[in-house]
């Protein structure tokens, strides 16, 4: 496979990258940057991507990003891969402001109360739904009654109005990164074609002049 890499990760070291990558979020930032501005399609086309990208990042579906991005990016006639980058705008240093700001706008669409103690309550309202699903698997192979007490609780404290909720900050920094993405993408590509252009020209100068020798020069003198 094209992608699949030589090297086999232990497990343990793709979750330390998942949270920390090699060379640090910074150098991460500047390596998706520089795939971005080299993809092969015009500027419109890779910023309606990223534009995919980034409201997906601000859904509560986590582990489907990249599958949402990516239907996402192909209704609005924009760059798949683009969009898979996007959904980086989501990553362990973002979710949680992403999470708070999202649920507060969803909260207060719906007029329901948020718990400011986010950082011990969404965490345990996750945890509580997972726990919710574990047990509620085992209660189809055994003699126990399903519990969804907790999964309930979750979908309408975090799940629903997250869901509500990061609709309109998603829309506002989406638009804001296709704009910013737009005149970058644009000058990149205006100055690949400059280099292209100057090296075919080069190229072109080369083959002429193995083609077409100076006059005169392979020629013997002409005696007066």
């Amino acid at each position: 496979m094209v992608f699949k890499r030589r090297d086999k990760r232990p497990f343990w070291r793709i979750v330390q990258e998942s949270l920390w990558p090699r060379g640090g979020w910074g150098r991460a930032a500047y390596y998706v940057r520089h795939r971005v501005v080299r993809l092969p399609d015009p500027p419109e086309r890779i910023a309606r991507g990223i534009w995919a990208g980034v409201f997906t990042a601000f859904t509560p579906f986590y582990g489907l990003h990249f599958v949402i991005a990516a239907l996402l990016a192909k209704a609005m006639r924009g760059n798949i891969f683009a969009a898979l980058f996007g959904t980086l705008f989501g990553n362990p240093l973002t979710y949680l402001p992403i999470g708070v700001v999202s649920l507060k706008v969803g909260h207060f669409i719906l007029g329901t109360e948020f718990d400011e103690e986010v950082d011990k309550s969404l965490v345990g309202k996750f945890g509580d739904a997972m726990a919710d699903l574990w047990y509620n698997f085992f209660a189809l192979f055994t003699d126990r009654d399903a519990d969804w007490s907790h999964l309930g609780r979750f979908y309408d404290e975090v799940f629903f109005p997250y869901l509500i909720g990061g609709i309109l900050p998603g829309i506002v920094a989406a638009t804001v990164c296709y704009y910013l993405s737009l005149p970058v993408l644009h000058a990149y590509q205006k100055r690949r074609r400059g280099k292209l252009k100057k090296k075919l020209e080069a190229l072109r100068a080369q083959a002429e002049a193995k083609t077409n020798p100076i006059r005169g020069a392979d020629e013997p003198s002409r005696a007066p």
